[in-house]
């Protein structure tokens, strides 16, 4: 290992390579679930030299696990003894090019950041999450992040255009195309982008950007149902033409934790079982008419109970700090059994019915807490149990509800330790066996973040 670092240090300077109780902020991931102390964590400044780490790491059959803001969820980072690549010195947004619709950055440029820099030119990237301060794009793509804005914009994957990766054998793909179509054979940048780091090295993006709305129009209310939410959401597309960005659901049980963590954060009003957060951006034409002729309307029909629209933007902006302190909510005690499943918006309610009737009979004095991005149907459904013996026999029994559905049970955090398990109970056979061959064919030693998304035999 001396051999190793002397190599490493010899690349990167001694300043960058990151040993002993230095590595203690890459240890552990933010949610305290899950620790790994790494052998080094190194900081490269240009892909040459995550290239040269590369091949350093296989001359000394060492793995390797890249780390963005670090704020993923499921042990995506968790590796004993691994070299570490942060990208805290990769950071530069390259070019922000307004004619083309392109931003070009590299892997450790943090989300907000991004947002800020488009910004000036009246374009917004538009992925956004409540760690959008911390989170660096190459750990977004690399999980394929979702966010809150899904409902309008979809997923990661579909704003990004063209990426840089270094391969398992230190040989860096060029894939940084700059076009909206291109059918020259297999996609490959899509095989990167959701593959936490298994396949590749990402240190560099072309992101695909779109005109900043100028026109918002959001609202925190109280809804009679889960289908009533949903009526009040087509409704609200329709009057809009599809100008909905954000459809939030915060139900009794989760707006109950927020006032106990959070009672800065109140509500403007008591809420109900059911309650959504709605933001509309729109080009052309103010929103709010808009927002409060659905809004009545939904009322005079018994769908919506209760309604507050934001009358400026310090109010729209409480309205999504009371969403976006999900994260931080859930994971105040431990143990958990977390859930990230996306449904058919029709199977929310059958989910959430079916769910919780199945949990009262395992393990009746359980609490959960849900939270939803409702316009996509991505629900964070979390559960703590009162006997940890349970936690297994809880996670496959909420396992089996969602399949069921329909449903998949992984929308936007990731495979990393923590799903496992259930890639092997779940996943089907032969889709397993294909991305057993494409991690076979690119990484043949099993070097890059080892143990991660695909289950092993």
């Amino acid at each position: 290992m001396t051999d190793a670092l002397s190599d490493l240090s010899h690349l990167l300077g001694d300043a960058h390579v990151l040993t002993g109780a230095d590595t203690d902020r890459f240890a552990r991931d933010w949610t305290g679930k899950w620790r790994a102390d790494p052998l080094a964590v190194l900081r490269p400044a240009t892909t040459d030299e995550v290239s040269g780490i590369v091949r350093i790491a296989a001359a000394h059959d060492l793995t390797i696990v890249p780390v963005g803001g670090n704020t993923g969820l499921v042990g995506g980072t968790a590796n004993e003894g691994a070299l570490m690549i942060s990208f805290e010195r990769m950071t530069a947004i390259r070019e922000v090019r307004p004619e083309a619709g392109i931003a070009i950055v590299e892997a450790g440029a943090i989300l907000s950041d991004v947002h800020d820099a488009v910004a000036r030119h009246d374009l917004i990237f538009p992925l956004t999450l409540g760690a959008r301060g911390s989170a660096r794009i190459g750990g977004l793509l690399s999980t394929n992040a979702g966010g809150s804005n899904v409902v309008r914009y979809g997923p990661t994957r579909g704003l990004v255009l063209g990426l840089e990766v270094v391969l398992a054998d230190g040989r860096v793909l060029d894939l940084m195309t700059e076009l909206r179509k291109d059918n020259s054979g297999y996609d490959l940048r899509d095989l990167f982008i959701g593959a936490e780091g298994t396949l590749g090295i990402i240190t560099a993006a072309v992101l695909r950007l779109t005109p900043a709305p100028k026109h918002h129009a959001a609202a925190f209310a109280a809804v009679a149902d889960l289908p009533a939410a949903l009526r009040l959401l087509q409704a609200l597309q329709t009057a809009s033409d599809g100008a909905v960005e954000a459809f939030e659901y915060m139900p009794r049980s989760y707006m109950a934790e927020l006032e106990r963590h959070r009672p800065d954060l109140r509500p403007p009003f008591e809420t109900r079982d059911h309650a959504v957060m709605i933001d509309m951006g729109g080009l052309s034409r103010p929103l709010d008419d808009v927002m409060e002729d659905v809004l009545a309307r939904a009322m005079e029909a018994g769908d919506v109970l209760d309604a507050t629209i934001a009358q400026n933007e310090g109010q729209r902006a409480h309205i999504w700090e009371m969403r976006e302190a999900a994260a931080e909510i859930t994971f105040t005690r431990l143990p958990i059994v977390d859930n990230d499943v996306a449904l058919p918006l029709d199977g929310v309610e059958p989910f959430i019915e079916t769910m919780l009737a199945r949990l009262r009979d395992m393990d009746d004095g359980a609490d959960h807490l849900i939270c939803a991005h409702l316009g996509d149907g991505n629900i964070h459904l979390t559960v703590y149990p009162t006997d940890d013996s349970q936690l297994d026999a809880i996670r496959e029994m909420i396992e089996g509800v969602t399949v069921s559905l329909g449903g998949s049970i992984s929308a936007e955090h990731g495979i990393g330790l923590s799903k496992l398990s259930t890639m092997t109970r779940r996943k089907d056979p032969v889709a397993l066996d294909v991305m057993r061959a494409v991690k076979q064919a690119l990484d043949p030693e099993n070097r890059l973040n080892p143990g991660k998304v695909v289950p092993p035999v």
